[in-house]
C-alpha cells in the first residue's frame, strides 16, 4: 500500500463492479471498543505502579545509596518513556488487540510477530501463577490460619469474573485499582514533602544529611548501578498494556495521545519523586530497607514514613494497597494475555477457536485456556518439586524485556516505511518525539539491561552456568520460535515500500 491510496478509492457500482451487497462476507468476530479515556489513563498508571515501588524501592536505595537509586530510576524512567511514545505512535495510528504482536508481523517480519505474541501470552499467563502466591502471603497476614490455597482459588475466581463479561469490567476494575495505589503515592509524597520541609509534627527533618551520610549519594559504584536498573525495569514492566487496550478503546486516535502525553509526569511523580522522599527521610544504612519481601510488609519504606507520621494501623493498610497492586497486576495479566491469544488466533498463529468472540465481545475460549495455563502454573507451586515452577518464572521475568525490544524495533522500522510510502507525519494522530534517537536510545539500554539481568552469574572464579540458564533462557527460546517459524514458513524481513499500514488486523 502506498500513501498516495491512504484508504484506497473504491469503485462505485455504476462503474459495472459488484455492490457491496454483492460481495459481502460474514463479519469478522471483533472486540467491542468500550474502554474509555479514565479507563485507559488509570491502566497508564495501574501498569508502572506495584510491589516494585511499595516494597523493592526500599532495597534500591540500600544497595547503590539515594543518589544511585535517583539516576537508575531517572534513566530507566526515560527508556520507559520513549518506549511508550513509540508504542502510542502506532497504537494511535492502528488500534489492534494484536498490538506490539501485528506490529512486529507487518513492520519487522512475520515470524518476529509471531514470536513476539506467543513470549507476551506466556509472560503474563505465568504472572497470574505468581500473583496468587503472592496473594496468600499477603492474606497470611490477617488470617495465619486459613490454607493458602483458598485464597489463591478465590482470587483466580475473580480476576477471571472481572474478565470474563466484557472488557468494561476489567476496565472499571483496573480503574479502581489504580486509584487506590495513586492515592497511596500521592498521599506518601505528601506527608513526607511535609516531613523534609519540617510541616510535619513531631518528625525531624534531616535535611540533606542522608545524602551526606558514609559514602553517599553513590554507594556500591556501577555494580550496585546496574543492580538497581535491573530492578527499575521490572518495577516498570506493565506499562505496555495500554498498546494492548488500544484495541478496545473509545476513539483511540483521540485518547491513546492523550494517555501517553501523562507518562512521563507519572513516572516523574511516581517513581522519582517517591524514592527522593525515602532517601531523604531514610538513611541508605537502616538495615530494615534491605528487606524486602513481599511476605512482610511492616519493611516496606512506606509503611516506616507512615509509622513515623504517627500513622499506627500503617501496616494493615499497606498491605490492603498491595494486595490491590497483586489483583490488578494478575485481572491486567489476564486480559493482556487473553486479547494476545486472540490475535495470534486472527491471524492464524494460533488454534481458530480462541478467535471465537462472545455477544457480549469478550474471546471467551482463549480467556479460558489463559485462566487454565495461570492455574496449572500455579499447581506446580505447591505439588511436588517447585524447581519447575522456579524455571517457569525465570523465563517469564525476561520476556517483558523482550517485548519492550520489540516495541523499539517495529516503531523504528514502522516510520521508515510510513514515509517510504509518502506519508506525512502531520498527518499521524500521535508523533513520537525525538525520533530516531528516542527508539534507538530504548533499544539500547533495554538491550543492556536484558544482557546483565545475570552479570554477576560471570563474576568470581566459576561462572554459575545454572544461573546464567535460569536467567537468559527466554531469549534462545524466543530466537527457536522466531527462526522456527521463519524456516518453515519462508518469511522474509518486510520491505518499507511494501508494509501493510491498513488500520485493520
Amino acid at each position: 500500500m502506498t500513501a498516495a491510496s491512504f484508504p484506497p478509492e473504491q469503485p462505485t457500482a455504476s462503474q459495472g463492479h459488484p455492490t457491496a451487497e454483492q460481495t459481502a462476507t460474514p463479519e469478522k468476530p471483533h472486540l467491542n471498543r468500550v474502554l474509555k479515556p479514565r479507563h485507559l489513563n488509570m491502566i497508564a498508571i495501574g501498569g508502572s505502579i506495584g510491589t516494585g515501588l511499595f516494597v523493592a524501592s526500599g532495597a534500591t536505595i540500600a544497595s547503590a545509596g539515594p543518589g544511585g537509586a535517583l539516576l537508575a530510576y531517572a534513566l530507566i524512567g526515560l527508556m520507559v518513556y520513549f518506549l511508550m511514545t513509540s508504542l502510542g505512535e502506532m497504537a494511535a495510528y492502528m488500534p489492534v488487540s494484536g498490538s506490539f504482536s501485528t506490529y512486529g508481523s507487518r513492520f519487522v517480519e512475520d515470524g518476529f510477530g509471531f514470536a513476539l505474541g506467543w513470549n507476551y501470552w506466556y509472560n503474563w499467563a505465568v504472572t497470574i501463577a505468581a500473583e496468587l502466591v503472592a496473594a496468600q502471603l499477603i492474606m497470611s497476614f490477617w488470617f495465619p490460619d486459613t490454607p493458602g490455597i483458598v485464597w489463591s482459588a478465590g482470587f483466580l475466581a475473580l480476576m477471571f469474573l472481572l474478565n470474563v463479561f466484557s472488557a468494561r469490567g476489567f476496565g472499571e476494575s483496573e480503574f479502581w485499582f489504580a486509584l487506590i495505589k495513586v492515592l497511596t503515592v500521592v498521599i506518601f509524597i505528601g506527608i513526607g514533602l511535609a516531613s523534609i520541609f519540617g510541616i510535619m509534627h513531631g518528625v525531624e527533618a534531616p535535611g540533606f544529611s542522608n545524602f551526606t551520610l558514609g559514602e553517599a549519594p553513590f554507594v556500591g559504584g556501577l555494580q550496585a548501578m546496574v543492580g538497581v536498573a535491573m530492578i527499575a525495569g521490572f518495577s516498570f514492566q506493565g506499562t505496555e498494556l495500554i498498546g494492548v487496550a488500544a484495541g478496545e478503546s473509545e476513539n483511540p486516535k483521540k485518547n491513546i495521545p492523550i494517555a501517553i502525553r501523562q507518562v512521563f509526569w507519572r513516572i516523574l511523580m511516581f517513581y522519582i519523586l517517591a524514592i527522593f522522599v525515602i532517601a531523604m527521610l531514610i538513611p541508605y544504612t537502616d538495615p530494615r530497607l534491605l528487606q524486602n519481601e513481599a511476605s512482610d510488609i511492616s519493611v516496606s519504606p512506606f509503611t516506616l514514613l507512615f509509622e513515623r507520621a504517627g500513622f499506627a494501623a500503617a501496616a494493615g493498610v499497606m498491605n490492603a494497597v498491595i494486595l490491590s497492586a497483586i489483583l490488578s497486576a494478575g485481572t491486567s495479566g489476564m486480559y493482556a494475555s487473553t486479547r494476545m491469544l486472540f490475535s495470534l488466533a486472527q491471524q492464524g498463529k494460533a488454534p481458530r477457536l480462541f478467535a471465537n468472540v462472545s455477544r457480549n465481545g469478550v474471546p471467551r475460549n482463549a480467556l479460558y485456556a489463559t485462566t487454565l495455563v495461570g492455574a496449572l502454573c500455579f499447581l506446580t507451586s505447591i505439588v511436588g518439586d517447585k524447581v519447575l515452577y522456579t524455571w517457569l518464572l525465570n523465563t517469564s521475568g525476561m520476556c517483558g524485556f523482550i517485548a519492550w525490544l520489540g516495541i523499539a524495533i517495529s516503531h523504528y522500522r514502522f516510520r521508515k516505511g510510513y514515509t517510504a510510502q509518502g506519508g506525512r507525519l502531520e498527518d499521524l494522530p500521535y508523533r513520537a518525539k525525538l525520533f530516531p534517537f528516542g527508539p534507538l536510545l530504548a533499544f539500547a539500554l533495554c538491550l543492556f539491561i536484558t544482557m546483565g539481568q545475570n552479570y554477576t552469574a560471570l563474576i568470581g572464579d566459576k561462572i554459575d552456568w545454572a544461573g546464567l540458564a535460569a536467567t537468559y533462557i527466554s531469549i534462545p527460546l524466543f530466537l527457536l520460535i522466531w527462526l522456527g517459524y521463519r524456516f518453515k514458513h519462508r518469511s522474509r524481513l518486510v520491505r518499507y515500500k511494501e508494509m501493510d499500514l491498513s488500520s485493520s488486523d
